[in-house]
């Protein structure tokens, strides 16, 4: 068995965006072990980082290892770390607006803020303040979110024109430009029930309507009890309850930290280390769980996301779909093929499949299902689709 494989595809893309100097990159490091550069000056990040790191997932290991599976893929996340933003970026100022392009696909930005005192480590608006700092970075994104719109205001309006039927998006499209030029982000802006309209605003990949996860950077001595005595935090947490989006707490320059107090000899040995052993670790050092698992249950919290699995020989994988998502649409994840000739799925929850130790010793239990198209898929699905094209 393959373990650890590195998935080629991601299942989710985050975009990592925040002022100077506030964690981005370490987090970047931290989260991907890529190595971005990370320096205490703006504009470090000039090209965007890119990393793709699996999911762990410890379900999927240990499926592989009843199947003696020759490969284990886990779901997979991508990262994008652009260029820290300032005050004005969007008319000029520093380089960051120049990248915003590059996280307008992605499917949730994680906002690094922080929240620690560093007389080293310099703060772009001199002072430590997570709300102002948060409102700056909506600023912007707000302001590069205006130019999309204004383009497409000016598009629609001339072929309006022409066709009668985009009235109703041209109006749309002003009613939200008003809504940003009040500052506030589009995300809080109430699309009307109308699927043609639904369509046209997800196909505007404005930021500020993607899902925001907050990641608070502390001091490693404010991580053990998950920021809970940090007013900082406390802060951030209540912007993001009014806001409905997601907080994680993490100390990104922990795991950098580490691994140079005792060089690549300790980077090398974390690689090394057992889930357990990892585990062990972090407690050790007050901790319960790493920044990626905290990011990665934020974020499939926020996005509303679960995971099936398919087991046997040759791989055992874990598929990221949306909760709710029904038999053939997870199928069409796997390929286009099984969705347009679904038939049946086998579905067995994997606990009760490691329990008994096999497909057929479920079977003989009764406790797979054969479900039709309207089955749910639930998260730790078990699942062998039937098809025929």
């Amino acid at each position: 068995m393959t373990k650890g494989t590195s998935p080629k595809e991601k299942d989710m893309k985050l975009g990592i965006v925040g002022l100077p100097n506030v964690g981005k990159s370490t987090l970047f490091n931290s989260l991907t072990k890529a190595g971005a550069q990370a320096a205490n000056f703006p504009f470090c990040t000039i090209d965007p980082n890119v990393g793709i790191v699996p999911v762990p997932d410890e379900r999927i290991e240990k499926l592989g290892e009843l199947y003696h599976t020759k490969k284990v893929t886990h779901a997979a996340i991508e990262f994008v770390d652009i260029a820290g933003l300032v005050k004005g970026a969007s008319k000029g100022e520093g380089l960051g607006n120049q990248f915003l392009a590059n996280i307008r696909e992605v499917d949730a930005i994680v906002h690094v803020v922080r929240c620690f005192e560093d007389s080293n480590v310099i703060h772009v608006e001199g002072s430590v303040d997570p709300a102002r700092d948060i409102e700056t970075i909506n600023m912007e994104l707000i302001f590069s979110d205006l130019e999309i719109l204004e383009r497409r205001i000016s598009k629609v309006a001339k072929q309006a024109k022409m066709d009668k039927t985009l009235g109703k998006e041209l109006a749309m499209l002003e009613e939200l430009k008003a809504h940003l030029d009040e500052g506030r982000v589009a995300r809080t802006f109430e699309v009307p029930e109308d699927e043609d309209l639904i369509q046209a605003f997800n196909g505007y990949n404005l930021l500020t309507a993607k899902k925001t996860i907050y990641a608070a950077n502390v001091s490693e001595e404010d991580l053990a009890d998950d920021g809970a005595s940090n007013r900082y935090v406390a802060s951030v947490r209540e912007l993001a309850k009014e806001e409905g989006n997601g907080v994680f707490v993490i100390s990104a320059k922990l795991v950098v930290d580490a691994a140079t107090i005792v060089h690549d000899a300790m980077a090398h040995l974390l690689d090394a280390l057992e889930e357990e052993e990892k585990k062990e670790f972090l407690a050790d050092l007050g901790v319960e769980s790493s920044g990626l698992d905290k990011l990665i249950a934020a974020s499939y919290e926020l996005l509303g996301l679960i995971s099936f699995l398919t087991a046997g020989e040759d791989e055992c994988r874990a598929w990221t779909i949306k909760r709710g998502t029904k038999a053939p649409q997870a199928a069409g994840k796997i390929h286009t093929d099984f969705e347009r000739g679904f038939i049946k799925a086998e579905v067995v929850n994997y606990k009760d499949l490691l329990e008994l130790g096999s497909l057929t010793a479920a079977k003989e239990k009764g406790i797979v299902g054969l479900e039709g198209k309207d089955y749910v898929v639930k998260d730790g699905d078990v699942i062998l689709f039937r098809f025929n094209v």
